[in-house]
C-alpha cells in the first residue's frame, strides 16, 4: 500500500492494490518491442505514485454503485495520462526537474528522446485501453463520452493549456482568479475527468454529474494549494521531488500571492466547498470525503 495513504484505512489499501494490478496488466511487458521504450513507460507509470486519480474514479463509481470491474479501465486510463504528464512536465523545456517520486526523472534515467516517446506512448495507451478494455461493460455512447472527457482534460482546455499558462506566467505575477484558472486546467482538469468517468460508469444523470463536478473542481484546487504549501514547507526527501523549486523558478504560487497563512485559509475554504458538494449523498460519499481531507492535509 502507498504509505502516503495509509491513514485512510483498508478500503483504500484494497483499491490502491487493485489499481496497481490493473495498471501492470495494461502496460506492455518490459521486453516487448523496442525494450528501452517499454522500460521507460513502466518506470514512469509503476513508480511510487499516490494513485490518487484512480482512487477518485473508484470512490465515485462505488458511491453510485458501479461494479468495480467496470471502473478499472477509466482508473487505469487516468493514471496513464497522469504518468505521461509527469514525464513531459519534468523535461528541460518544461519544469526542468531531475527528481520525481524519490528517484531520477524519466529523462534523466532514460534520456530525453526516450522520455518524450514514453510519454507519447503512455498517452496513446490510455485512450486505447479506455476504448477497447472488455471489463468496461458500458454502451458505445457512454464509452465515447468517457473518451471525450479524458481527451478534453488532456488538451488545450485542460492540462496542455494549463501548462502553457504556467510557462507564460513564470517570472511574472498573476491575480488569484488567474492563478486558480491556471490550476483548474493544469491540475484540476484530470481530477475532474476521473470523477466524471467514475460517475459515467454508473450512468449518473446530469444533476449528479454537475454536483460531483463541483466536488472535483474544489478538490483539484485544494490539492494544488497544498502542493504549493508543501513546496515551501516540505523537504525533498519527504516529497520525493525537489522542494523549493517553484520559488527559485519564479513561478506564481498561492503562498507567493496570498502568503502562507492566506494560502492555508484558501485551502480550508475550498476543502469546505468540496465537502459541501457531497452533502446530498450522505454517508455513502465518505470515501470521497476522506480523499478530500487527505488532499488538504497530505505530507507529500
Amino acid at each position: 500500500m502507498n504509505p502516503t495513504l495509509s491513514e485512510l484505512g483498508p478500503a483504500f489499501a484494497a483499491l490502491t492494490a487493485r489499481s496497481e494490478t490493473a495498471l501492470e496488466r495494461a502496460l506492455p511487458p518490459a521486453n516487448h518491442g523496442p525494450g528501452r521504450l517499454q522500460q521507460a513507460m513502466r518506470y514512469a507509470a509503476l513508480g511510487n505514485g499516490k494513485r490518487l486519480r484512480p482512487l477518485l474514479t473508484y470512490a465515485t463509481g462505488m458511491l453510485l454503485q458501479a461494479p468495480l470491474p467496470r471502473l478499472d479501465a477509466p482508473a487505469v486510463a487516468a493514471e496513464l495520462i497522469h504518468a505521461y504528464s509527469l514525464i513531459h512536465d519534468d523535461l528541460p523545456a518544461m519544469d526542468d526537474d531531475d527528481l520525481r517520486r524519490g528517484r531520477p526523472t524519466c529523462h534523466v534515467a532514460f534520456g530525453e528522446a526516450t522520455a518524450i516517446l514514453a510519454g507519447d506512448a503512455l498517452q496513446a495507451l490510455a485512450f486505447d485501453h479506455l476504448a477497447h478494455d472488455t471489463t468496461l461493460d458500458v454502451d458505445a455512447a457512454t464509452r465515447l463520452c468517457m473518451l471525450r472527457t479524458l481527451a478534453t482534460a488532456c488538451g488545450a482546455d485542460g492540462m496542455a493549456g494549463g501548462q502553457a499558462l504556467d510557462l507564460a506566467a513564470t517570472g511574472g505575477d498573476l491575480d488569484l482568479p488567474a492563478l486558480e484558472h491556471l490550476h483548474a486546467l493544469k491540475t484540476g482538469a484530470l481530477i475532474r475527468a476521473c470523477v466524471r468517468m467514475g460517475a459515467l460508469a454508473a450512468a449518473a444523470d446530469d444533476a449528479t454529474l454537475t454536483t460531483l463536478d463541483d466536488y472535483a473542481a474544489a478538490f483539484g484546487l485544494a490539492f494544488q494549494i497544498r502542493d504549493d504549501l508543501l513546496d515551501v514547507e516540505g523537504a525533498t526527501a519527504t516529497l520525493g521531488k525537489t522542494a523549493g523549486k517553484d520559488l527559485r523558478q519564479g513561478k506564481p504560487t498561492f503562498p507567493t500571492l496570498l502568503g502562507m497563512d492566506g494560502a492555508q485559509r484558501r485551502l480550508h475554504e475550498v476543502t469546505a466547498l468540496a465537502l459541501q458538494a457531497l452533502t446530498p449523498f450522505g454517508a455513502k460519499a465518505d470515501l470521497l470525503r476522506d480523499l478530500a481531507h487527505h488532499a488538504a492535509a497530505r505530507a507529500r
